[in-house]
């Protein structure tokens, strides 16, 4: 009987899992990678896969909820060191042209997956919508802090930077909304 794994290895052998698998996802969508491509890049034997995710839904689950904990967690160490609240608003922007340029820019995971997915799988859409409401909420924290009530311009101006710089392959929509929210900022 082979010896029971230890937790540390459960724990670096499940990250080593999502690393890979958020890459191939993020790359190429969740439909034309196979489980065998995850495998390869994983390094771990598929019923070790399937001992952590019974299904290729629950893998791509936990890689939209842990992606969500890590990119929410950068933005917010971003904007936070900023002061000023009107311009920690605008320092959502700056941050999203700075991740816009970064290569391998591919717009959102979450509008990609759900693209994919999302008509076919309540959790898949769960997890989209789940995520998309703490953005907004992170938004909304920072936006109230000003004292204008221009919340859903905020959050809506911020998505649409995402899906067009997503589509163009251009960072400039984040410039373009930074400057339609300072005027917004400025309104009375």
């Amino acid at each position: 009987m082979p010896a029971p794994i230890a937790e540390e290895q459960n724990r670096l052998d499940r990250e080593a899992l999502l690393d890979a698998a958020e890459k191939l996802f993020y790359e190429r969508g969740i439909q034309a990678v196979g489980m065998d491509e995850v495998r390869a890049a994983s390094g771990l034997p598929l019923k070790r896969i399937y001992r952590f995710f019974a299904s290729k839904e629950d893998l791509v689950v936990a890689m939209l909820e842990r992606r969500d904990r890590r990119w929410r967690g950068d933005l917010a160490a971003h904007v936070e060191q900023v002061r000023d609240p009107r311009e920690r608003v605008l320092a959502i922007f700056d941050w999203l042209a700075a991740w816009f340029a970064q290569p391998g820019f591919r717009g959102c995971a979450w509008i990609n997956v759900h693209g994919e997915l999302g008509s076919s799988s309540e959790a898949v859409a769960a997890e989209v919508r789940s995520h998309k409401e703490a953005f907004h909420d992170q938004i909304a924290l920072w936006v109230h802090a000003t004292g204008v009530p221009v919340v859903e311009p905020v959050f809506l101006l911020a998505e649409g930077a995402i899906v067009t710089a997503g589509i163009s392959g251009d960072p400039a929509p984040a410039r373009h909304a930074r400057a339609a929210v300072a005027t917004l900022l400025e309104a009375p």
